[in-house]
């Protein structure tokens, strides 16, 4: 992150995190430490699940997390509503000196996650935890959004190759870069982005557009002319005038690659009714001998529209998907938060907290939680939420934190694994970062644990996913506490 944006990252915050950091500092309540956990409420796009990311970007910067000089004379300059200075030197001063002293657990990228799981959970000093709120939700929050988005695409396309075409259409440049990496890790084999590809060590694809078809007198003049420049990267964009000459022109030009010793790659087609075009191109392709040329489609595709041409029977063997991927279309926003749960003297035990709502979605968890994965061979059968510091006792069962009537026993013959592994502890990273490559991987075989039900793109089923019932009877007791103190 610091090589490509050369900056610090200690001021992407909202200023109501300074704000507190100031308040904690004046009332002299900066070493109590405290537990947050980020999460996200509902299953994206109506989904049965969510793809964690981001994680790289996080422990990137944390690991250099310090206000420089010239944040620190930024904020020297900030006034409140009397003119005069919003924080006072000795604050900065210590902003200067402080370094980052938290640890922080979470779940690896790549990991199938679902709603009101932590994702992170951050234990330190209560100043350093807030100003870490903000940066780690926006890391967090997209990048987790766009690999579920890519997984749902890929889902829709079955063993075919999607490729992300988002650069042009992506909320900026940090948007499209991220976009672009988080959709690798969620399936898709390459992108059109060329600078994500150098950074983040994606794959890249791409041909010629439709300015390179109108820049010549003819169609087959155009064909003829990318395949002496680029005669082992041929697929060429054959709707630029009438789409099935195209093809035919498409094919005229891969004959003569062939009497050179080189292959036409395959077509694109960008536009019209991609079901029918892509059947009779496939038909022409295949009378010519061109039996393994990969008719590639693009032109706003998502999901559904992926799943809808397949029903349809259409003839497409490589999806190029871009806006409605990398935008995160269906849903601008994960929507994950950033609760406390518990918080302490040094030497003392836990205080646990909870936010009340009069939506219970919206009551947050207290305590310092981890999460169990159980698995019945290689497959995954539930998730329980637990108190770290309570455990799971021998006879257990989970209760959704939502619905209470809704309760799941656990069989004490299953396997499991705990989600959250650490990642820093006392500011200092004990984590080794996997590469891209093993990140999707990862995503993969995460994904292929789980029943096709729960992956499906329409009314899928709901995945097993509920609070460890001494926790749940924490969590009700100290609602029951805060609403009594409230009346």
């Amino acid at each position: 992150m610091r090589q490509l944006y050369r900056h610090s990252f200690e001021l992407l915050t909202d200023l109501y995190q300074l704000t507190m950091a100031y308040g904690y500092w004046k009332s002299g309540s900066t070493d109590k430490e405290a537990v947050f956990h980020l999460f996200f409420r509902r299953n994206p796009f109506g989904g049965g699940y969510a793809v964690a990311s981001g994680l790289e970007f996080v422990v990137q910067m944390l690991r250099e997390y310090r206000f420089r000089d010239h944040d620190l004379a930024f904020l020297a300059d900030l006034k409140g509503n009397d003119d005069q200075p919003m924080f006072e030197a000795a604050f900065l001063e210590e902003l200067r000196t402080m370094r980052f002293q938290c640890d922080i657990d979470a779940v690896p990228e790549g990991t199938v996650v679902f709603a009101h799981e932590p994702l992170l959970r951050v234990i330190g000093p209560i100043m350093q935890c807030q100003l870490l709120e903000t940066a780690l939700l926006n890391i967090v929050n997209f990048q987790t959004l766009i690999a579920t988005k890519a997984s749902r695409v890929c889902f829709a396309a079955g063993d075919d190759p999607v490729l992300e075409f988002g650069l042009r259409r992506a909320q900026g440049i940090d948007g499209a870069l991220t976009a672009s990496r988080a959709a690798y890790i969620g399936g898709c084999a390459a992108t059109s982005n060329v600078l994500a590809g150098k950074l983040f060590g994606i794959p890249v694809k791409g041909t010629h557009a439709h300015s390179w078809i109108m820049s010549f007198d003819s169609e087959p003049e155009a064909f003829e002319a990318y395949a002496a420049a680029m005669p082992n990267n041929c697929v060429f964009l054959v709707d630029t005038y009438d789409t099935i000459d195209g093809v035919r022109n498409a094919v005229q030009t891969g004959l003569k690659l062939r009497k050179q010793g080189h292959q036409m790659v395959g077509i694109r087609l960008d536009s019209g009714d991609l079901s029918s075009l892509s059947s009779t191109a496939r038909r022409i392709l295949d009378e010519a001998g061109f039996e393994q040329a990969a008719i590639v489609a693009s032109n706003d595709l998502d999901e559904k529209l992926i799943s809808n041409l397949k029903k349809r029977g259409a003839a497409i063997n490589v999806w190029g998907v871009g806006t409605r991927l990398v935008t995160g279309d269906g849903q601008p926003a994960l929507g994950g938060v950033y609760k406390l749960a518990a918080i302490r003297r040094p030497g003392d035990n836990w205080s646990y907290r909870v936010k009340l709502s009069e939506q219970s979605v919206k009551s947050s968890t207290p305590g310092v939680l981890q999460i169990r994965r159980f698995k019945n061979g290689h497959k995954a059968t539930a998730d329980m939420i637990y108190s770290q510091q309570e455990g799971i006792p021998d006879e257990s069962c989970m209760i959704d934190p939502v619905d209470s009537t809704q309760r799941h026993p656990i069989d004490d013959s299953e396997t499991w694994d705990d989600l959250l592994v650490p990642i820093f502890r006392l500011g200092q990273c004990v984590y080794d970062l996997p590469n891209i490559a093993a990140i999707r991987k990862r995503c993969a075989e995460q994904l292929n644990s789980f029943h096709t039900g729960i992956k499906q793109n329409s009314h899928p089923h709901q995945y097993p996913v509920g609070l460890e019932a001494g926790l749940h009877a924490l969590q009700a007791q100290l609602i029951m506490d805060a609403r009594r103190t409230e009346s």
